[in-house]
């Protein structure tokens, strides 16, 4: 069995993140399967469109748990354009436009999926730099400020300032990646970004590899 897995949330275009895996030696596969999430090593959780829907998807197929139950593993994990937002507590995007109550992510981040001020074009679509606040692994032999594909309306705000793990500036300066011991959630797209986008993932490929040494001790 592999030992990545990438989540069908009927939410993502799993093609791409699929062929840009392969193309760096990852070998996933792609499953909805909830056994076949519990016994992976690693997860890639891509994602667009509305938080809502994704999130109303992932609790049908049964998938919420075992999603929680990953994370709180320590697998490595990367979540993904929504995928990312999806970690979080809950999102205000519903709530702008009636009156129901924001929706509830997986709470694997604290903090709050919210839109970008009114007067900012949205989505944000194109490419932006991303700076890194420290040095880590997710953006080995990656330069401060490397371009990276956004297509989004809505961005993250963790609680704590400790998770951010990269900021883009778009008329404010928001968090584009985060870091929570082996979860990683990054706002755009590694497998729209060219080169360094498949840099990412190899360095995501380093990671799971690194995870599964100490877990095994070889």
């Amino acid at each position: 069995m592999s030992s990545l897995v990438i989540i069908d949330s009927e939410c993502a275009n799993l093609s791409s993140i699929f062929k840009a895996a392969e193309k760096v030696f990852l070998e996933p596969v792609i499953s909805d399967d909830p056994q076949v999430i519990a016994s992976a090593d690693a997860i890639i959780f891509p994602g667009v469109g509305s938080f809502a829907h994704a999130a109303s998807l992932i609790s049908k197929k049964k998938l919420t748990a075992s999603l929680q139950d990953v994370i709180a593993a320590g697998k490595p994990f990367l979540g993904i354009c929504l995928g990312m937002q999806l970690l979080f507590s809950k999102s205000e995007e519903s709530s702008l436009s009636s009156n129901s109550q924001p929706d509830e992510g997986l709470n694997a981040i604290p903090g709050e999926v919210k839109r970008f001020p009114q007067g900012l074009p949205v989505p944000h679509v194109g490419w932006n730099k991303v700076n890194p606040v420290c040095k880590h692994p997710l953006f080995a032999g990656l330069n401060d400020g490397a371009y990276f594909y956004f297509t989004h309306s809505y961005y993250a705000l963790p609680e704590k300032k400790d998770y951010i793990l990269g900021l883009t500036d778009y008329g404010i300066s928001f968090t584009s990646a985060v870091c929570r011991g082996n979860l990683y959630g990054v706002q755009f797209h590694p497998e729209k970004s060219g080169q360094a986008g498949l840099q990412m993932l190899s360095n995501f490929g380093k990671i799971i590899a690194g995870n599964r040494q100490i877990k095994t001790g070889f």
